[in-house]
């Protein structure tokens, strides 16, 4: 058997985890110091905007549609496996466009996504109000209406992926810390890590993964590949609000000046958004009052949302890579057997099926299975 370490049990490691566990020639074990789905995870509003993105070929596309087509079937199968129930969102995603914005460049990404197999919808104001009467249509010209993207709960599928991995074999360790990579020169340039040194002892290892998020940059190998693989913290910030009847009828995510209305059901909502960027030293002091811009943007697209009773406030950092684009799938220069699944900034939980997918296939090509 072949033996996989992976390292981060946020929404990317559990995914892979998962996937993986499929593979009847792998043992696979999943290294976390937190309990599932903390950190940036935890933190997510899950939203996958998929063919409502202006990425259109390449990586970037691919990766979107690859994991949107993959969390219709995902979804399913985890709750049929663990039992589970997985808040996730078919009413597709609304995105709002203000005065000032270029409406050309939306018909060009409907017209290439209709021949990609994808539907979107330009709704004009009239169509808005008649259909979405909870919005504010001051300053907006249009919306575009993707009825075959999501928004899933980050947290309850990360928990799901966890069960389901476990069903299939798979061994987690929570309250781990990785120490430290023994390596092996095998050429003149390439080396293997045959062995991680962990807080609970020594793990032999065939193939490492790292997953880890804002906390891969502290653990790599060697201080090169700290300087080369530098990912930093952004902070969102969000709400959980409360309101006596829903918003409307029809419920789709709303977003609009980077601001997300998600729908949870009984007339919750969530609400958030990216806030802040660290200054030079990555250091990001959670300042609480960031969230009243976010909530006051939200109550301009929704003004019923000003009745609201706040049920919790919270804060996450996404790992966001210095220098390169996001996120990073890669062997790690010079091993020929640790491979990064990193730095997905704001993307993780809608790209993760495809990170997974991406992963499994460098590992199977490599293995020849």
């Amino acid at each position: 058997m072949t033996h996989v370490v992976v390292i981060g049990c946020g929404i990317v490691g559990a995914t892979i985890a998962y996937e993986l566990s499929q593979i009847p020639q792998l043992t696979v074990t999943v290294l976390d110091q937190q309990p599932p789905g903390q950190a940036s995870t935890g933190a997510a509003l899950g939203v996958l905007m998929g063919a409502i993105s202006h990425k259109t070929k390449g990586r970037a596309w691919q990766m979107r549609e690859t994991s949107i087509k993959r969390y219709e079937t995902l979804i399913p199968e985890l709750e049929n496996i663990t039992g589970r129930s997985i808040l996730f969102n078919r009413q597709g995603i609304l995105m709002l466009c203000f005065v000032g914005e270029d409406l050309q460049k939306w018909e060009e990404v409907i017209n290439i996504r209709k021949t990609q197999g994808w539907h979107l919808q330009q709704l004009d104001v009239a169509q808005i109000q008649s259909h979405y009467p909870q919005i504010n249509c001051e300053n907006i010209i249009a919306a575009i209406y993707s009825p075959q993207d999501r928004q899933v709960d980050p947290t309850a599928l990360t928990l799901a992926l966890v069960d389901a991995a476990e069903h299939n074999g798979v061994n987690f360790q929570f309250g781990v810390k990785v120490e430290a990579f023994q390596t092996v020169n095998t050429t003149e340039t390439q080396r293997i890590c045959p062995q991680l040194f962990t807080t609970a002892g020594e793990i032999n290892v065939d193939w490492i993964i790292i997953a880890a998020g804002l906390g891969t940059t502290p653990i790599l190998p060697t201080e090169n590949h700290q300087k080369s693989i530098n990912i930093r913290p952004v902070l969102g910030q969000a709400v959980q609000l409360k309101l006596s009847q829903p918003l409307g009828e029809l419920e789709p995510v709303i977003t609009g000046d980077d601001v997300h209305i998600v729908p949870l059901g009984n007339a919750e909502y969530w609400v958030g958004a990216t806030v802040e960027f660290p200054g030079n030293d990555d250091h990001i002091v959670v300042d609480q009052t960031q969230i009243n811009p976010v909530l006051e943007g939200a109550i301009r697209l929704c003004p019923a949302l000003s009745e609201a009773t706040i049920i919790r406030q919270w804060s996450g950092l996404r790992p966001r890579p210095d220098g390169k684009p996001a996120p990073i799938i890669e062997y790690l220069s010079g091993y020929e057997n640790i491979l990064l699944a990193t730095g997905h900034y704001r993307n993780g939980v809608l790209l993760a099926p495809a990170t997974a997918e991406t992963i499994r296939k460098m590992i199977v090509k490599k293995l020849g299975i």
